[in-house]
């Protein structure tokens, strides 16, 4: 249900390749995410939630410019207050951290974000817009995963690992938000040209109808 081994080469060849040649600060730095696989956008934002210390979902300056660093985004000065200005539409000196994230999310048509909703509100089953092992139970098969066969994993080991791919590595949770599954989804969507296979593959993952 996550993005192959495959998907992920392509997209990272990809975005390097257009990295290269890009005008835009805003591209440039969504490019430069997605080089990190689908997970890119979604560790950059869990970098700032950690820094928004007084927990009001906004970032000056020197903040976005010591995530940018800390997530280890290899961009010159000059590139970083670019991207910052871009963003700061209003001239406010802030960014709104959730607005932020949206305008970084590669482009999707709405019949590919209905299709991303649809498959979270699927595994979402408590409907507190957290989906967690809890939540997985009954709708993920863990007796079909090889680590279960084997004896090698136990049931609530495949289901945090599934979970755990949807999220950064070595900054896993064992929760993932809607909004952490679809910056996921995005960085899929972004390595699939076609809208017919992007919802064939999503429609035969999820058994969305």
């Amino acid at each position: 249900m996550a993005a192959t081994h495959r998907h992920e080469r392509e997209l990272k060849m990809k975005c390097r390749k257009a990295a290269a040649t890009t005008t835009s600060p805003v591209e440039l730095l969504r490019l430069r995410c997605l080089e990190r696989g689908s997970s890119g956008i979604k560790g950059l934002g869990r970098v700032f939630r950690i820094m928004d210390d007084d927990g009001n979902k906004k970032l000056d300056y020197n903040e976005f410019q010591k995530g940018i660093f800390d997530y280890g985004l290899n961009l010159e000065p000059e590139e970083v207050r670019a991207m910052f200005n871009q963003f700061d539409s209003d001239k406010s000196g802030t960014l709104d951290f959730d607005e932020f994230l949206k305008a970084l999310r590669p482009p999707m048509s709405k019949a590919r974000k209905d299709l991303i909703i649809r498959a979270f509100h699927k595994l979402d089953r408590s409907g507190d817009g957290v989906v967690t092992i809890e939540d997985l139970k009954g709708v993920y098969d863990a007796s079909k995963h090889a680590k279960y066969k084997n004896g090698e994993w136990t049931e609530e080991q495949v289901f945090r690992s599934f979970l755990d791919s949807f999220d950064t590595p070595n900054e896993a949770d064992g929760k993932v938000t809607r909004e952490e599954f679809t910056n996921y989804y995005s960085g899929v969507s972004a390595s699939i040209d076609s809208d017919a296979y992007f919802d064939l593959m999503m429609r035969s993952a999820w058994k969305l109808t």
